[in-house]
């Protein structure tokens, strides 16, 4: 039965030493202790602390079952919100992992009028890990969609463009593709991953000649990169 009142001493030292465990990520330790608390104590922390424990062992099931709980207790826990959407997309539901992540979206904005920054980063990730899983079942059209929305709410993150702009590619856009490699490079000169795609690309479209001085624009900043160097031994330039 759980109580009320005061956390008894037993419960304190449960609290504490599975919560500084928690935070080393040590799940061995941690777990006896939360899983303790929770027979005696509903606490919406304890579940989110649990539930992310058990998503990093890869035991989904156990994971949305303790986030679930905490919700119950906090339907505004944004944590557990992301927490559960990652969960629905490591079980391969993204549908439901989309629905979740935009209720965070709605829960943090409603709080805060406007989503902070860590908070816009977390949903832009979670979005652009739910385009990765379309791309990798050849779900391209969703895929793109589920990039544009992440960048809606992050535009300056380039790798989340870069994997948007191999999308487009691979639908059969590439001039849409070059518009977003290039706007990578201009945001991000560094960015080599765009350069990279850049030139495969062109050289998709047949333009060899550019494909080339963007590979070895690359490798003359970066020698270790070896897939620009593959690409130019390929077409007999290396």
């Amino acid at each position: 039965m759980r109580q009320a009142g005061p956390l008894t001493p037993a419960e304190r030292r449960d609290y504490e030493l599975g919560r500084r465990c928690f935070e080393r990520g040590d799940a061995e330790t941690s777990l006896p202790h939360l899983t303790r608390l929770i027979q005696t104590r509903n606490f919406a922390d304890v579940h989110y602390m649990i539930g992310i424990l058990y998503n990093r062992e890869g035991d989904f099931s156990a994971a949305g079952h303790s986030l679930r709980e905490a919700l119950k207790i906090n339907p505004s826990y944004t944590e557990a919100l992301l927490a559960l959407a990652n969960v629905y997309e490591g079980q391969g539901d993204f549908e439901r992992s989309r629905e979740i992540a935009e209720r965070a979206g709605s829960v943090a904005r409603s709080a805060n009028d406007v989503l902070d920054a860590t908070t816009r980063g977390k949903l832009a990730n979670l979005q652009a890990a739910l385009g990765d899983a379309y791309c990798e079942v050849g779900e391209l059209r969703e895929a793109i969609e589920a990039y544009r929305k992440a960048l809606d709410r992050c535009p300056n993150f380039p790798d989340i463009r870069n994997r948007l702009g191999i999308a487009l590619r691979d639908a059969g856009l590439p001039d849409r593709a070059l518009a977003e490699f290039r706007r990578v490079l201009r945001s991000h000169p560094g960015f080599c991953n765009a350069a990279v795609q850049l030139g495969v690309t062109l050289y998709s479209l047949g333009r060899a000649e550019e494909a080339t001085h963007e590979w070895e624009a690359v490798l003359s900043e970066h020698p270790e990169r070896e897939d620009a160097r593959m690409y130019l031994r390929m077409i007999g330039q290396y």
